[in-house]
């Protein structure tokens, strides 16, 4: 504004003037806006200039980046903010992990030393999340004095006194308080922030901070551009490095242009790093900072522990409920005797395994890198699992919410504390109920699909750790202004490093309406769409909040029933692309239920008798959740309700110490589980996605047989009225008892009805 109001100034002096005077006016002003846009910019151009345009010559490192940095000292922060993306997640990741690792030994010394540091933006950042207070002492390390001074006067202005500002080389940094004492183990909280690529001896470094960083509970924390290479170890892999690897173009582009400034991006420092500590959270992000969508910088968010921690707890849980070979293992050689096709070629490829055949089996002494399952700071509900080419295979989940009902299943499960049961993982919803209702001394939850565990864990995770009031907002609402401050700062520290990643990738998940993401979220938007085209939006709300049987029965008649089963909506649903991609019915689930009917009856027979037995308003929640697109306080599962979170909740969530999730096919997790060790399972319509005389169904119904305590038995529905696996049930020793078979459209199974039978087959 005192641009314009020096020239509007100058323009009233010289009303009137000669043509010269105009002219004089012109530049004046020229002159004026020049200057004015130039102070404006003056931290871009000195960034500029000093970064990409100044030489910064040969000398050694303190020399250069005092040369580097000196002209820029005072720009620092105002320039990198866009730059160096991650800090502030990196720091407030550090934070929830520290309040989590630290309940332990609450009054423990605990330090933190931020390794080039430079001004002490980090420490000001991480006031937000942690109070530089609750620090017995912070050390700032750097090499370049420029930066320092403005880390002091920074400190100076906030009142800090616990801070030490040291100017030393990171390779060989001391603390004044070593002076006296052995400095192993003595730090609790180790940072580097876009300072570990700039370090020329990165060995020293890490070996340094390794001997100094706290065993039992230290942390390390690392946020900094990388690169890496195509494939990925299989130390990679049991970290778990989505989006780790970068193209040939990306890779050795970013190596040279950042090599000009002495700032190394070769893989070897991020390797050694992994290497040398365990990983607990692992986040791989591109920066767009310079032109979005075209010039992309790989970074990386990373914390890590002392591979000495005890990870015995984790490796027990592990071990005594196997069903993954290679990842189920403790730190010392894990020896398993397996035949031969049951361990994974990959696997079989890259770990260090001696082979010694032995008659029909094989002997397998495997030496695995540990994963960062192992070393998480939570609870051990995932067990550890290598990525393979299917888990790829799965972008996304498919399943937001699960369909089975689990009060008709608590009618015949019998569940007590003392059976162990296994189900498949879905949306988590029927495992949870279980917990609650029976609290199970254990419950296997078995997917292929790595994307519905990461949402069984963030529901767990969040029930741990969030209050009523936001965990609803998440999964009963299925919105959350601020799910990902939330996910960094309290849900993450229960989260596995591959849920985290998910999550953090997906953090729009939460944003406006949950239900409708993942595969079955298309279903749900299609049906809005389909309603809202007919005119009877209006009526579909209506049906979730009727106060009557009656009513609700009437809205349905008169209002939905012609517009969902009219022959342009039933000739969509009989197409097997919307069948697998919306509604997650394969082909031979498909192919079962139309060799007995059409998909008109089936559709009739599984809605028409709903409306006219259960108060959709008052705890049939499955159908008002399609309509409304998530639940209401009055009509949702039983996780949802507050007695039932609370119940999770108690006693530091003893309830959900039952859960083991485990992400690989039912038949592999069965092989690794202990003869008779099961007494319950409930695997829903899994056999239906089998082809008729399948070898795998025959294999995997053995394996129940081998697993299933005498008296244990197996629960399953069907898109048919009579699977033709029954009788392979029946061949195998089991009894096989229907426990409803649909008949017509006057009597719904349960409150879905979605399944045309309910069967149960028992180990004599």
């Amino acid at each position: 504004m005192s641009l314009y109001r020096d020239v509007n100034a100058f323009i009233n002096v010289y009303t009137g003037s000669s043509v010269l005077s105009a002219y004089i006016l012109i530049v004046v002003a020229s002159v004026l806006a020049v200057t004015t846009v130039t102070q404006a910019i003056k931290p871009q151009l000195k960034f500029i200039w000093h970064c990409f345009i100044r030489p910064i010559g040969d000398a050694d490192q303190r020399t250069r980046l005092e040369e580097f940095y000196q002209g820029q000292a005072d720009v620092y922060d105002a320039t990198r903010n866009g730059l160096l993306r991650g800090r502030n997640t990196m720091l407030s990741l550090s934070a929830s992990h520290l309040r989590t690792m630290r309940k332990a030994s609450p009054k423990k010394r605990l330090v933190w030393v931020d390794i080039g540091g430079g001004t002490g933006h980090n420490i000001e950042l991480m006031d937000k999340h942690f109070p530089v207070s609750s620090f017995d002492a912070i050390y700032l390390i750097d090499l370049c004095e420029p930066l320092l001074r403005v880390a002091r006067e920074r400190f100076a202005k906030k009142g800090w006194t616990n801070i030490t500002v040291l100017c030393q080389d990171a390779t060989e940094f001391s603390l004044p308080e070593w002076a006296q004492n052995d400095p192993k183990g003595s730090v609790g909280f180790i940072t580097l922030s876009y300072s570990l690529s700039m370090i020329p001896n990165f060995y020293a470094l890490l070996d340094r901070i390794d001997y100094v960083l706290s065993p039992e509970d230290g942390l390390l924390g690392v946020a900094d551009f990388y690169t890496s290479g195509k494939q990925p170890s299989l130390h990679e892999k049991a970290i778990g490095g989505t989006s780790k690897e970068c193209g040939w173009l990306s890779r050795w582009f970013w190596q040279i242009w950042f090599d000009f400034d002495h700032v190394s991006l070769s893989p070897h420092r991020r390797d050694y790093l992994e290497y040398k500590f365990g990983t607990v959270k692992s986040y791989n992000g591109r920066n767009r900072f310079f032109i979005p969508f075209i010039v992309r910088i790989p970074y990386y968010i990373w914390l890590g522990r002392s591979r000495s921690c005890d990870v015995s707890r984790f490796c027990h849980a592990f071990e005594v409920d196997g069903g993954n070979v290679i990842g189920n293992c403790s730190p010392a050689s894990l020896v398993a005797v397996k035949p031969m096709e049951h361990i994974p070629p990959l696997e079989i490829g890259e770990a260090a395994i001696e082979l010694q055949l032995e008659g029909a089996a094989t002997v397998v002494n495997i030496t695995p890198p540990l994963s960062s399952f192992h070393y998480q700071v939570g609870k051990p509900w995932r067990l550890p699992y290598y990525e393979q080419p299917v888990h790829k295979e799965f972008r996304t989940f498919i399943y937001s919410f699960t369909w089975e009902d689990p009060m008709e299943d608590m009618k015949y499960l019998d569940l007590s504390r003392d059976d162990s049961i296994l189900v498949i993982t879905s949306a988590g919803d029927n495992a949870l109920h279980y917990a609650i209702a029976a609290r199970p001394t254990r419950i296997h939850c078995v997917d292929m699909n790595p994307c519905q565990n990461h949402l069984l864990e963030l529901k767990l995770a969040a029930i741990q750790n969030l209050n009523y009031e936001d965990f609803f907002a998440m999964f009963g609402e299925g919105r959350h202004p601020h799910f990902r401050a939330l996910l960094d700062s309290r849900i993450s520290p229960l989260l596995s490093s591959m849920a985290y990643q998910f999550w953090h990738l997906n953090d729009g998940a939460f944003a406006s309406a949950f239900y409708l993401s993942g595969y079955s979220g298309w279903a749900l938007r299609l049906a809005k769409l389909i309603f809202s085209l007919a005119g009877v939006s209006k009526d579909a709300e209506a049906l979730c909040y009727a106060s009557s049987i009656p009513e609700q029965e009437k809205i349905w008649r008169e209002k939905l029933r012609p517009v969902l089963l009219n022959p342009v909506v039933v000739a969509l649903l009989k197409s097997p692309v919307f069948c697998w991609n919306a509604l997650g019915v394969p082909l031979n689930q498909r192919r079962m239920l139309l060799d007995e009917g059409s998909v008109y009856e089936f559709v009739r027979d599984t809605l028409d008798p709903l409306a006219s037995t259960y108060s959709f308003k008052d705890g049939a929640y499955f159908y008002p959740l399609t309509l409304l697109g998530h639940y209401t306080p009055s009509s949702c599962p039983a996780y949802l309700t507050r007695p039932g979170f609370e119940a999770l909740r108690a006693n530091n969530g003893e309830a959900m110490d039952a859960f083991r999730l485990h992400t690989d096919s039912i038949i592999n997790v069965l092989r690794g589980l202990a003869t008779w060790s099961l007494t319950r399972a409930v695997i829903m319509d899994h056999l239906d996605w089998f082809t008729p005389g399948s070898k795998e169904v025959d294999e995997e119904v053995d394996e129940f047989a081998r697993v299933l305590a005498r008296g244990g038995f197996v629960l399953w529905r069907s898109a048919a009225r009579r699977p033709w696996y029954n009788e392979v049930f029946e061949r195998k020793g089991f009894v096989v008892t229907a426990l409803g078979v649909r008949t017509g459209p006057e009597v719904p199974l349960d409150r879905v009805n979605m399944y045309a039978s309910f069967w149960r087959a028992v180990k004599v």
